[in-house]
């Protein structure tokens, strides 16, 4: 009798193992595909197929478009990832504290700032300019913000997509409901990964969201 006892507990936490493993692989998954860096992009694949005058353009100004913003929003950020953690400037990819943060978010936005104004000499569309502008906008709150505090970035991001589709959809009266209802899916997903993996606590994931929603919100309605 005993035996069977030992041996359902020990069954009770293998499966709890098992689950927990489980879960931040999941959260782990979650984390990396809907990355900060990534946001933009995703962003502006949402502009462009929003319905709007913006969605017209032609397909090789839509090639350079992604090409800019990928690179001046992910590519060139990421590149100086090695050499900061070299220069010991961050301890891991992971940024786990806010002083961390503070030079690679200054390097980010100064990607962002190059970003916009090469978009803004191949004269596109303002709200592509608007989101640019608003992203950056948060990136320097952000940056802001992790001299002394540290804020979720990824939340940032989710929520400033999130708002970039509420306010297309209310400025040209588009039907957006369903990548909003997609973008508020995965906001509770990515919060809550982050919250499992232990990265943030509840303020942070509030904090980065509504910052990055309100501010992004302001810019596409403008």
């Amino acid at each position: 009798m005993l035996r069977h006892v030992v041996k359902d507990e020990k069954q009770v936490k293998q499966q709890s193992f098992k689950r927990e493993h489980s879960m931040k692989i999941f959260s782990q998954i979650v984390s990396f595909v809907f990355h900060p860096m990534l946001m933009p992009t995703l962003g502006l694949f949402f502009i462009l197929h929003a319905g709007t005058h913006v969605s017209y353009l032609p397909f090789e100004m839509r090639r350079l478009i992604y090409i800019i913003v990928f690179t001046s929003s992910c590519l060139l950020p990421v590149s100086l990832l090695p050499l900061f953690l070299q220069l010991k400037v961050i301890n891991s990819f992971q940024m786990k504290t806010a002083r961390e943060r503070v030079w690679p978010l200054l390097f980010t936005g100064l990607f962002f700032l190059l970003g916009y104004f090469l978009l803004l000499r191949l004269k596109v569309p303002s709200l592509i300019l608007a989101f640019l502008m608003a992203s950056l906008l948060a990136v320097i709150i952000a940056l802001a913000v992790s001299l002394y505090w540290k804020m979720s970035l990824h939340a940032l991001a989710v929520g400033g997509v999130t708002a970039m589709l509420m306010g297309v959809a209310l400025r040209f009266g588009v039907d957006l409901i369903v990548p909003v209802t997609f973008m508020l899916l995965v906001s509770g997903l990515v919060g809550t990964a982050r919250l499992y993996l232990g990265a943030h606590n509840p303020a942070q994931i509030y904090a980065g969201y509504f910052t990055g929603f309100f501010v992004v919100l302001t810019g596409a309605l403008l």
